[in-house]
């Protein structure tokens, strides 16, 4: 297949990928944008405690993630048995990983305190992430199913689901968190309930659908039966991933603590700046999960040659979007940031003068970030996933949390300081990771 054909499979499986993830960030820039114009105290509650979920969520992922590269080898070998098995033990393992991590969402006030935030954010934080724990087991579900019909190359259904969910979270977020519609004002809690009914309505149509249209792998037949060589394989493989995402957004959350340290101004600017990268991020991680697939097919075929041009191709496609992304960052940064402030809002002008800042930086270290996750996704698709890990949590917190501390307080560069450290350690991440795709583990096969 030539660079071309590469391409265009890759953006025939994911696009709808990419679109499932930007319906599922719109979800968060909802939720920050009318609690933006709800009050500043609440934004930067809902920006902490969305951090603190988001940190448990996606180790919990792993679990999920582990799914498709272990599928897409099973369909390159053959193997249709194996993604009944993997898919139903995920689902085991997710359930287990929420029961442990739900009570520290519950009960988050006096860990909050505990890490300097103040008590009137600490105090809204816990209200929201209250609401999050209900959604955990629902949210790690829709993890499993995506990524189960991902590596089936049914992406098109996921990108309906998600859409459908987005305007219904922003349909139940204006009606919660101002109280329209004849709905009670409860709002950051509106914020946190709608996010729990979306949940649980995307696990129960995803399920559905798979239940009805993929009768040939009968993954909820007999679901209560354990299988304990299938789970200890989406175990080994999923808790490498999952600590490998933690690592990743440990780093963010471990800045929005420090932010949150100078004060609720630049922890709003955090909060809005890492909504518009989150846009971007996902672009690259709906092209590195289409990877994991191709790659992984390819390589439970042994087929090199068509490995190694799919990797190319992708980073690519990877290389185009990172300077599209620098160019609007660059050149509109105060039309981005003022989507999500109310006008009148007399912090206004001092979250954008932060803001401005912070997005030149994004701009910067979307770069790395688009290149990390894309050899993350190429050496998932090869099984690899343990020394990752170990370069993430080296990368990210030894080099990005570190670095950006002592830019940030240290240096006395404030926030642009702390952003600066995350870039550091994500250009490193992306350094080490590509290495290892291209060097040690294509030497290998």
């Amino acid at each position: 297949m030539t660079y071309r054909g590469h391409a265009g499979a890759l953006a025939k499986l994911g696009l709808p990928l990419i679109g499932s993830h930007l319906a599922q960030v719109a979800m968060g820039i909802t939720d920050a944008v009318m609690l933006g114009r709800y009050g500043v105290p609440e934004l930067a509650a809902e920006t902490l405690g969305f951090s603190i979920y988001f940190v448990l969520f996606i180790v919990g992922s792993g679990f999920g993630v582990a799914v498709m590269p272990i599928i897409a080898l099973a369909i390159g070998q053959g193997d249709e048995q194996q993604v009944r098995r993997v898919t139903r033990m995920s689902l085991w393992a997710s359930v287990g990983f929420a029961l442990i991590v739900m009570p520290l969402m519950i009960w988050s006030q006096p860990v909050l305190l505990a890490i300097g935030q103040e008590p009137e954010i600490a105090a809204l934080a816990q209200v929201y992430l209250r609401y999050m724990a209900i959604c955990i087991i629902p949210a790690l579900f829709v993890v499993v199913f995506r990524s189960y019909l991902s590596a089936l190359e049914r992406t098109q259904v996921i990108l309906w689901i998600t859409v459908l969910a987005a305007f219904l979270n922003a349909a139940l977020n204006y009606a919660l968190i101002f109280g329209n519609f004849g709905a009670p004002e409860m709002g950051i809690a509106g914020a946190g309930a709608a996010t729990a009914v979306v949940s649980v309505a995307s696990a129960l149509v995803m399920g559905l659908y798979i239940w009805r249209q993929t009768p040939e792998h009968e993954v909820f037949r007999r679901i209560w039966r354990p299988d304990g060589e299938a789970f200890a394989r989406v175990f080994w493989m999923g808790v490498p991933i999952g600590l490998t995402n933690f690592a990743e957004s440990g780093l963010f959350s471990g800045a929005a603590v420090m932010m949150g340290w100078i004060g609720k101004v630049p922890l709003a600017a955090h909060g809005i700046a890492l909504q518009l990268t989150a846009l971007v991020f996902v672009m690259y991680l709906g092209l590195s999960q289409a990877v994991t697939v191709r790659v992984g097919n390819a390589y439970g075929r042994r087929d090199r040659d068509h490995l190694v041009r799919g990797a190319l191709a992708a980073m690519g496609v990877s290389a185009v979007l990172a300077v599209i992304t620098i160019t609007v960052f660059l050149s509109m940064p105060e039309v981005l940031l003022g989507l999500f402030l109310d006008p009148g809002d007399p912090e206004k002008p001092l979250i954008i003068q932060v803001g401005v800042g912070l997005m030149f930086m994004a701009a910067i270290f979307n770069v790395a970030d688009g290149g990390q996750v894309m050899a993350l996704g190429l050496l998932r698709g090869l099984q690899d996933t343990e020394v990752p890990m170990i370069m993430a949590v080296l990368s990210y917190w030894g080099v990005g949390l570190t670095g950006g501390y002592i830019l940030g307080f240290w240096a006395g560069f404030g926030p642009v300081g702390i952003w600066a450290g995350l870039a550091l350690g994500l250009f490193l991440a992306s350094g080490l990771m590509m290495w290892r795709f291209w060097v040690v583990m294509l030497a290998r096969l």
